[in-house]
């Protein structure tokens, strides 16, 4: 019988490649859900925090703003890429029924083989996306607590109210009983 422990650990260890490719694409997604999350939860808060501001800092307040609102696409579109090949099909297991174990096992190292490359064009778009998401968040939270702090340090002198006292000469008549 031939030996084909070399098949069985190429077998194995391209089927582990494979597993841990698509862990890291999935936890990617994970961390892509919190940024979303936490970014749309900061940007109210951010936007309330430049009420009665200057006009300029209200203005400037939309490159942050925008800023977090295209990271929020750019994750979301990270979304919407199809799963991960995963290797191994299914459907091919009546067909390798007939094989003998080397041919099942050169079998699963071309599908892990094919997949992994498959997988790769993937998760090399989706780890950019998920990059250019980050930096912009973290632009964008740099700049709006820049702008946060200068809102607060600016002091924004107000003209002093005016009051005029008015005195009447004459009081009024007091009603008789």
């Amino acid at each position: 019988m031939e030996d084909l422990k070399h098949l069985e650990f190429l077998a194995v260890n391209s089927k582990e490649v494979i597993e841990k490719q698509v862990d890291s694409y999935r936890q990617q997604h994970s961390y892509a859900g919190t940024i979303i999350g936490a970014t749309a939860l900061y940007i109210p808060f951010f936007l309330d925090s430049l009420n009665n501001t200057l006009l300029l800092i209200q203005f400037i307040s939309i490159v942050p703003t925008a800023c977090f609102i295209s990271s929020i696409l750019l994750m979301l579109s990270f979304f919407r890429t199809k799963p991960l090949d995963q290797a191994f099909n299914v459907l091919k297991y009546k067909d390798l029924q007939e094989k003998g174990y080397k041919e099942i096992l050169l079998y699963e190292i071309n599908a892990n083989t094919h997949a992994y490359t498959a997988n790769k064009l993937m998760t090399e778009k989706g780890n950019k996306r998920y990059s250019m998401g980050v930096n912009l968040t973290i632009t964008a939270l740099l700049f709006s607590i820049v702008l946060i702090l200068v809102n607060k340090f600016i002091d924004i002198e107000k003209e002093p109210t005016r009051v005029q006292v008015v005195t009447l000469k004459n009081p009024p008549a007091k009603a008789q009983p």
